[in-house]
């Protein structure tokens, strides 16, 4: 069997707890967090006890039975990013809370003819679509921001583009979907706001691995998703709004809960983040949602980040030693996202490899990311993303697969 090297797991987690209250790790070595992590039995049972509610009491009755887990939620969630309860909206997804945000901010009048929109070279796909899509209609540009030789974004680039004036937004991405390197996104927020202009974080592959600070970002807007790091349901995800700056937002798709209707002609939106709210959405999804961030809050992010960082550079260290494998993170700074190929096996063959013992990987394939998988840089990549209940023997499994196909 192939080995990893002995390493020592900093954090006061109990692994054994925590795989025991996880029924996914009975039956599968679950290595994609970075797509959707494993819930617990309690945000299992969270979510299945409110729609047995619906189904006995009725939707909106069920939905009033919970309101003040609603809100709790809300309250959580901006605990859990360093924001006040007012600023946190709870949202379907990622996506959707940069869509409503970022096409808030062109309505809003915020993006003009022949201003400039800057990006970074790790920028996902759904957010940089929504940038060339607000651009087209708004007639402003999209700029990429140059990389550093390790991956992250060159701040002294990103200084000189703003230099010049003229720049709307500048959108920056914590931790990329296809490579496990932490952009610098405090030295980035403050080099905007010398520059006075908005940042937006995508901090969808930080948030629950990572402590993230909205304050200490010193970001406009910030966006995640429940079901990766922190174990939520899918269809479900976090918006954070910086208080003063949601005044200058005027989000598509509104209703009561997000504006007031006066009269005829008249409406109002509702003050703060309060105007991205949402009336219809799936209860039992954000009651689960809650119960995964409370669980979470509950070990600590400095504890998740010190286990799930001391397990993705050991497997990235150890699958760095094998012949003909190639780690692609770079950075200084790296996270659990670990991804690599293999001169012996596509990323499709790997993945298949490891499945057929039992192990869960994913590919990320360049049509996620362009900017930064563009030539020659590879256009697919095996991803393993070990979450904190993840446990050694499963990190040698998969490097046995690895050399397994290494040696054919």
């Amino acid at each position: 069997m192939a080995q990893l090297a002995s390493a020592v797991v900093p954090g006061p987690i109990d692994v054994e707890t925590e795989r025991s209250t996880t029924p996914g790790c009975r039956g599968i070595a679950h290595l994609n967090n970075a797509g959707a992590a494993l819930a617990t039995q309690a945000t299992l049972d969270a979510v299945v006890g409110h729609l047995r509610r619906e189904a006995a009491q009725g939707g909106y009755e069920a939905a009033a039975s919970v309101a003040d887990r609603l809100v709790a939620l809300r309250s959580s969630a901006a605990r859990l990013l360093g924001a006040d309860d007012g600023d946190v909206v709870v949202t379907g997804s990622d996506t959707q809370s940069w869509t409503k945000a970022l096409w808030g901010f062109a309505l809003g009048g915020g993006i003009a003819r022949n201003q400039r929109i800057l990006a970074d070279r790790l920028a996902y796909d759904s957010h940089y679509l929504g940038l060339l899509q607000v651009s087209e209609l708004t007639g402003a540009t999209v700029e990429v921001v140059p990389s550093m030789a390790d991956g992250t974004i060159d701040l002294d680039a990103l200084a000189a583009a703003l230099d010049p004036g003229g720049v709307a937004l500048v959108a920056v991405t914590h931790i990329g979907t296809h490579r496990g390197l932490v952009n610098p996104v405090e030295e980035a927020g403050a080099a905007s706001r010398r520059a006075g202009v908005p940042f937006f974080l995508d901090a969808c592959q930080s948030v629950g691995q990572l402590p993230v600070d909205v304050g200490a970002v010193g970001c406009q807007v910030a966006t995640a998703t429940g079901r990766k790091w922190l174990r939520g349901p899918r269809g479900t995800g976090l918006l954070y709004v910086e208080r003063s700056f949601a005044e200058r937002l005027r989000p598509p798709g509104i209703s009561w809960s997000s504006a007031v209707w006066h009269d005829a002609d008249h409406f109002e939106l509702r003050p703060g983040a309060e105007r991205f709210l949402e009336f219809e959405v799936p209860v039992a999804a954000f009651i689960g949602f809650g119960v995964a961030i409370d669980h979470a809050l509950s070990l600590g992010l400095d504890a998740i980040a010190a286990r799930v960082g001391a397990l993705g550079e050991r497997l990235r260290g150890t699958l760095s030693g094998l012949g003909g494998v190639h780690v692609h993170d770079g950075g200084q700074r790296r996270s659990g996202i670990v991804t690599f190929t293999m001169d012996a096996a596509t990323p499709a063959r790997v993945k298949q490899a490891a499945l057929a013992t039992g192990i869960n990987v994913s590919v990320s394939e360049s049509h996620f990311a362009r900017l930064d998988m563009a030539a020659p840089n590879p256009e697919a990549v095996v991803r393993a993303s070990p979450h904190y209940y993840n446990t050694d023997e499963e990190l040698d499994r998969l490097v046995d697969v690895v050399a397994a196909l290494a040696g054919d």
